[in-house]
């Protein structure tokens, strides 16, 4: 039994998806393809907007939930020591809502396998799936890297696409999706 950590944002939820649909309701339009590697500040046409939904009650609590996600996090929680560690003390009305969003979308996740920090650094395990760099440079197993438009360009961590190539890793020889 493997101690997996997931990161939530840009892994579990998409974060993206629910940028592109908050700037649209402003008036924006943004192309996908665009974000392309870019990094987060470039990425969207108004960073400072970018930020300050950051700060708004709903963002957090209303992202929607990656493709396979919910399948391949709930096999894993069946066959591996799974926790579930995010970035949330930035942005102080996230806690709550990471964790009603978790409950909703992944209610096998229990409580003591959730951990929100400043700092990921600390966190130790077998595996990190985790979509940023400075999260995955410090952890001390296997890292994979979550594929996010901003870290297109990086060849540095195996690379996982999909959920389902997470599960090709950390679940061989399961057939979830056949």
């Amino acid at each position: 039994m493997a101690r997996v950590i997931i990161d939530m944002d840009e892994v579990m939820a998409d974060t993206i998806a629910q940028f592109i649909a908050w700037f649209q309701r402003e008036g924006y339009n943004v192309d996908p393809a665009a974000l392309e590697g870019k990094s987060v500040q470039q990425m969207f046409p108004d960073y400072e907007l970018a930020r300050r939904f950051l700060y708004t009650p709903g963002f957090f609590r209303n992202k929607p939930v990656m493709k396979d996600a919910q399948k391949v996090v709930e096999a894993l929680n069946q066959e591996h020591e799974v926790f579930i560690v995010s970035a949330a003390m930035e942005f102080p009305q996230s806690l709550i809502e990471k964790y009603e969003w978790l409950q909703e979308h992944f209610p096998f996740i229990t409580w003591q396998q959730i951990a929100f920090c400043g700092s990921k650094a600390l966190v130790h395990g077998d595996y990190m799936i985790d979509d940023h760099l400075k999260n995955l440079d410090y952890f001390n197993g296997e890292k994979l890297l979550f594929t996010s438009p901003h870290n297109t360009t990086i060849d540095k961590y195996t690379r996982v696409n999909t959920w389902r190539d997470v599960a090709d890793v950390l679940l061989p020889g399961h057939q979830l999706f056949n």
